[in-house]
């Protein structure tokens, strides 16, 4: 019987210190976020990071969570149960990081009589931070607690047609009404190196002016270049002017190079060029989370208006809206009879 395993990111059990930090733990000791030796990663993550970083995190989760609990796990709860409405197999929810684990996502599944089980990892781009931590731990769980499960995973569905559309519109709907000067596609940065490490070829992915358009089995798996894809393709399908768009890349940590330009620095830029009404979208997330709310809605417009900018919109993610409903949907009904996966 076939069945759909959605992931998401993850979240503590509440904004506490308390439950921040072994969720933080969990998620900084992971080798695809912080990939160097167990060992450093153990000095950098347990014995600095973990130290101070827990209380100031909880503050921000504080200024975002919901009564109903984190933004981020009730908009995939929400999104799947929707879902679930429209499709005839069983479909769960899993975390990446935290309580809400896949291991008890893919127990779910097996009591409904699943045994053939499509991975959704709810990640437009493909990152190993992101996207491919959870196949890992997938196809981990499933060979440890359940070897006679099938697992075929979702591609990153970043230039399908149906996402960039419902992308587009929803992008198009929260601009209405905002007379802006330029619009940001800000997307969740990653350290240089990821793109590398994640090229195949080991050549092509030189993170200049050229690699990420010249056509390559790299962009596959390259982080970078679906970023641009994404923001041309919305772009060209709203008819966006080229010199009111741009692109750049938030949540880098220090003493590293990351992608970019990084947003923080496009905040405090774009008010001296004279764009002062600025929208900013955050399309590597399908659901708003602690770096959309707190970082980008939050302190994205405290830096923009303190550099002089005067109107800020952030444009919430896809959510739980249903046209991005419908098109999940259609992509589950298409695996389930034809086994097709969306290009």
């Amino acid at each position: 019987m076939k069945g759909v395993l959605l992931v998401n990111l993850g979240s503590p059990d509440s904004p506490t210190a308390k439950d921040v930090k072994p969720y933080l733990d969990e998620f900084l000791m992971d080798e695809r976020v912080i990939d160097v030796s167990k060992w450093l990663r153990n000095i950098i993550v347990r014995g600095i990071i973990l130290q101070t970083r827990p209380k100031k995190s909880a503050e921000a989760y504080q200024k975002i969570w919901w009564k109903e609990g984190s933004p981020l796990v009730v908009i995939s709860e929400r999104f799947t149960e929707k879902v679930q409405k429209l499709v005839n197999m069983p479909v769960a929810l899993g975390m990446r990081y935290g309580s809400m684990t896949i291991k008890n996502a893919l127990q779910e599944l097996k009591e409904k009589g699943v045994d053939d089980v499509l991975l959704v990892p709810l990640y437009p781009q493909y990152a190993m931070s992101s996207f491919e931590t959870v196949v890992v731990k997938t196809l981990e769980d499933r060979d440890a607690f359940f070897p006679e499960m099938k697992v075929t995973t979702l591609p990153a569905f970043y230039k399908n047609e149906d996402y960039i559309k419902v992308l587009s519109e929803s992008i198009a709907d929260g601009l209405q009404d905002f007379d802006y000067d330029h619009i940001l596609f800000s997307y969740h940065g990653i350290p240089e190196r990821h793109i590398k490490k994640s090229d195949p070829t080991k050549f092509h992915c030189k993170i200049d002016g050229s690699c990420c358009s010249t056509n390559s089995v790299a962009h596959h798996s390259c982080y970078r270049h679906q970023c641009f894809e994404v923001t041309k393709k919305v772009k060209a399908y709203l008819g966006l002017p080229e010199d009111k768009v741009s692109l750049s890349f938030q949540s880098r940590l220090p003493n590293d190079p990351w992608l970019k330009p990084y947003t923080d620095f496009e905040f405090k830029r774009f008010p001296k060029e004279g764009k002062k009404k600025l929208a900013v979208i955050t399309p590597a997330f399908v659901a708003d989370c602690l770096e959309t709310l707190e970082e980008i809605a939050m302190e994205g417009k405290h830096q923009f208006q303190e550099a002089g900018g005067e109107d800020y919109k952030h444009i919430s993610c896809l959510n739980d809206s249903d046209a991005w409903v419908r098109v999940m949907a259609n992509w589950l009904k298409d695996w389930e009879t034809t086994e097709a996966l969306p290009a």
